[in-house]
This record gives structure tokens, C-alpha cells and sequence, in this order.
């Protein structure tokens, strides 16, 4: 059932979303666009998705569809696995014109999800909704639909997760923090993580001596999660984990000098080229 459905956003969808309305004409109150991933369980995941050009009157909307089908096509070509799974709109609330909209969708999958981007900031912040078009109306009498509230939530692959974080690096109120950034070398990352597995590990270990010296109550989930987490951990001596961390740094060292050398080739090349020329 519809009602059954959650959605997982990945980053680049709402990255996407965000810079259409930032370009949008000047006489466009909100912009809209298709959703393209897949559903699989009754989780639609959303990983892509382009804007349509269209414009809204009192008493009816105007979409370019041909260029949406062309835009589809041509997505399908580079990437077979996304299909329609929806569409997006920017704004905090379902508008008079969503249902219109929506049929439109409804004739290009099963189901399909409404997902609403607050980039007005109503609320504060960017709030993300996610709604279903449910049916109402009593047998052999007046029919309508309603849009429906679905739990929305949002995902990343790895890739991503390390994206936003360097992102986040540009982030914040204060004058000195840079507007640019650039990507660090991979011992300082390895740096960086161990750092704050460092900060996290000590947090634990604060937690876990407050409770055995009753100053703070003692939560069965936390507890659960603790134990979880120390039998995950391989059980090996400190030869072992010796040998295992040095194997992996020499793995490291080795790819990062690969990807030194190539550069250095690659920088010589050019050289070269600008010589024979010459």
C-alpha cells in the first residue's frame, strides 16, 4: 500500500533541487521536477532528479512534459537503473495545483511520491516532507484524493558522507572560516578519523563510569548498543593488530606514492608537449 512507503533522499538530490530554485526565473514563485531511483520493500530511494520548466495560474498549470520525456530518455541511456518514482516541488505546503501535478505522475508509475523542499526557510531551517496521493469517497458515490504525510528520511553512500563533510568545513558564522576547500591527503584524513574516534571513545568511557558511580541513570538501549558494539570487535592480540596496521599503512604509502608519480608523469607530459610546439 501507498500509506506503507518511505522515501530515503541522497544529499545530491537536495543539492540539485536547492541550485534549480536559485536559478529559477524571476517571476516563479516555486520550482518543480521529477524524482528518479527506485523502490525496493516499500523504500523508494531517491538518488537523482531534474527540473521542468512550467508556469502556474489561478486556474491551471503549464509543464513542458516533452522536455521531461527527453530529459528521462536521456538519463535512462547514462543510467538504467533510475526510473520515475516521483516528483518535487519547492515550498512548506501542498498547493491547489499539486493534485493536477500529480496525476500527471500517477500515468508514469505506480505510486508515485510528492516530496516538498522548504527553501523559503519557513520554519528556520530547509524542511523536508514527503507525501502520497491517497483515494477517499464511498462506493458508487463522489470520489476525491488526499496527500498523505510518509516518513522521509536522508541517506548517503560513503562517498557522500566524506562530501559533506568537507563541505561542512565552509560552514559557520565566523569570519575566519574559509569559503573554499579542497580535498585533504589520505593520512591526514586517516589522521582526522582517528581523531575523532579518539573524542568518541572517551565520550563512551565517561558515560560508562558515570553510570557504575551512580551519577547519572543507567539506559538498557545504551547499554545494548555498548555491548553490540565490543562484540563486533575482532579479538586479537597486540602482534596481530601490530602486524595487521602496519600491512595497511605500507598499502597506503604504496597507492599514495603510485598517485604521486603519476602526477609527476602527467605534469612532465605536459612539458614535453609545450616544448615540441616550440
Amino acid at each position: 500500500m501507498a500509506l506503507n512507503l518511505r522515501v530515503e533522499v541522497h544529499p545530491v538530490v537536495l543539492f540539485q533541487i536547492v541550485d534549480a530554485y536559485e536559478r529559477r526565473n524571476a517571476d516563479s514563485q516555486r520550482v518543480i521536477g521529477t524524482l528518479l531511483g527506485s523502490l525496493d520493500k516499500g523504500v523508494v530511494e531517491v538518488t537523482n532528479c531534474f527540473c521542468v520548466p512550467h508556469k502556474e495560474y489561478d486556474d491551471q498549470v503549464e509543464a513542458e512534459l516533452s522536455y521531461a520525456m527527453d530529459i528521462y530518455d536521456l538519463n535512462r541511456k547514462v543510467n538504467s537503473n533510475e526510473v520515475i518514482v516521483g516528483w518535487w516541488a519547492t515550498g512548506h505546503e501542498v498547493t491547489n495545483h499539486s493534485s493536477v501535478i500529480h496525476e500527471y505522475y500517477a500515468r508514469e508509475c505506480n505510486n508515485p511520491v510528492h516530496v516538498t523542499v522548504d527553501t523559503s526557510l519557513q520554519s528556520g531551517r530547509m524542511g523536508l516532507k514527503a507525501y502520497v496521493c491517497v483515494s477517499l469517497g464511498v462506493p458508487n458515490g463522489k470520489q476525491g484524493s488526499m496527500f498523505t504525510a510518509v516518513p522521509i528520511d536522508v541517506t548517503c553512500y560513503d562517498p557522500e558522507v566524506f562530501a559533506l563533510q568537507l563541505c561542512q568545513k565552509t560552514m559557520g558564522p565566523s569570519s575566519n572560516r574559509p569559503r573554499q576547500t579542497h580535498p585533504v591527503q589520505d593520512l591526514s584524513q586517516v589522521a582526522e578519523a582517528g581523531n575523532k574516534m579518539g573524542v568518541l571513545l572517551d565520550q563512551v568511557l565517561s558515560y560508562v563510569e558515570d553510570v557504575l558511580a551512580d551519577r547519572i541513570k543507567p539506559d538498557n538501549a545504551v547499554g545494548r548498543s555498548l555491548l553490540d558494539l565490543v562484540n563486533s570487535v575482532p579479538h586479537m592480540t597486540n602482534e596481530q593488530f601490530s602486524e595487521m596496521f602496519n600491512s595497511n599503512v605500507k598499502d597506503l604509502l604504496m597507492v599514495i606514492t603510485l598517485s604521486q608519480l603519476i602526477k609527476t608523469q602527467l605534469q612532465l607530459n605536459e612539458k614535453l608537449t609545450l616544448l615540441t610546439s616550440v
